[in-house]
């Protein structure tokens, strides 16, 4: 893939038809209700004010629940953008990307003019820290995520043999989007503290289900903020998504709700999927899975799925060094997970071809 970048979500088909979206791998409680009232509250209030260009508050929040410095953190109009600042910032020349992962990185790169050095994760899927380390000398930036997307694995010691290994002047962005989900949620912000050259990229979309609202940051030296806020549009977070992610931050217990719930359903949904014949759901860590295909294209088995039952899921054909016979599920609730069961014996049984 060259130049593109596709995302899952209700608008990259005809939202009309989408009964259960597993494409978009969110809390799956969805948002906390103290955001939620903050909206509803604050809306006759902020919508006529420009908001904070520095989200002072929010990121006071940010700071205190990581237990950092406000001047450490960032905020962007979902993490997204903090990726795009990053690369402007500091991709060069050249970047390593370890593949399958987020397309953003590649994309972003690409705009700002680097070259990139993929990385081919090990046949198992998990990161291949040598590699990694092997293929960064002398590049201006290296891209992790941690658990990965799409594959849901988390590499976190290879992660930390990686941040430690490298040459200093090599720039790291840390993708944490989803940890607050993961099993074993051990987040390496702290490791800012020792490295100036790392930037951990956090959001508030996946972990607090606000992905409507656009709310991401990122942890890092102050220096290297300061390199991050320089391609920062006036006013890039609205003053709804600031109160709401002040909301969302103190509701620790949302969060812990929905982890609790995506370990016990990703178990549940992943074992009944594992007895069909024609689909093996892959080991992941994360809030959602890969399902492999037997002889299915699958941008044509996402299209047949939704057309015949409403669920819709992650075409990975898009992910670079993916290839065509892969899906991605996000974990829902019980309710959900039960439809999206059913449509996938449809398919087995052959009722929806």
């Amino acid at each position: 893939m060259t130049g593109a970048c596709s995302h899952g979500g209700i608008y990259s088909v005809d939202h009309r038809q989408v009964r259960v979206d597993c494409s978009s791998s969110v809390n799956p409680l969805g948002a906390p209700k103290k955001a939620i009232r903050v909206i509803e509250k604050g809306a006759s209030s902020l919508a006529p004010v420009y908001p904070d260009p520095e989200c002072t508050s929010l990121r006071e929040s940010l700071a205190r629940h990581l237990g950092t410095d406000a001047g450490r953190i960032a905020v962007g109009n979902g993490a997204v953008e903090i990726v795009h600042w990053f690369a402007q910032a500091f991709a060069k020349r050249r970047v390593v990307i370890p593949a399958p992962t987020f397309c953003e990185y590649e994309l972003a790169s690409q705009r700002a003019g680097a070259s990139i050095t993929f990385v081919p994760l090990a046949p198992d899927l998990h990161l291949d820290a040598g590699a990694v380390i092997d293929a960064a000398r002398g590049a201006d930036a290296v891209f992790l995520c941690n658990p990965n997307n799409p594959t849901g694995l988390l590499a976190t010691n290879e992660i930390k043999k990686i941040i430690e290994s490298i040459d200093s002047s090599t720039k790291i962005l840390l993708d944490e989007c989803f940890i607050e989900l993961a099993d074993r949620a051990e987040t390496l912000v702290d490791m800012v503290n020792g490295h100036d050259n790392l930037v951990v990229l956090r959001s508030l979309t996946k972990s607090h289900g606000l992905a409507g609202l656009r709310v991401g940051y990122s942890v890092s030296s102050p220096a290297v903020v300061e390199k991050l806020s320089a391609f920062r549009v006036p006013w890039n977070v609205n003053g709804l998504a600031q109160a709401a992610g002040v909301a969302a931050v103190s509701d620790r217990a949302h969060v812990a709700r929905a982890a609790k719930l995506v370990k016990k359903e990703r178990k549940f949904i992943h074992d009944r999927i594992k007895k069909m014949q024609s689909f093996t759901p892959l080991a992941s860590d994360a809030n959602y899975f890969l399902v492999k295909l037997d002889g299915r294209d699958s941008t044509g088995f996402r299209d047949q799925l939704l057309k015949k039952t409403g669920v819709l899921v992650r075409d990975c054909s898009t992910f670079t060094g993916m290839g065509s016979q892969h899906v991605r599920i996000a974990v829902k609730t019980h309710r959900e997970n039960l439809i999206v069961l059913k449509a996938l014996e449809r398919m087995e049984n052959g009722k929806a071809r």
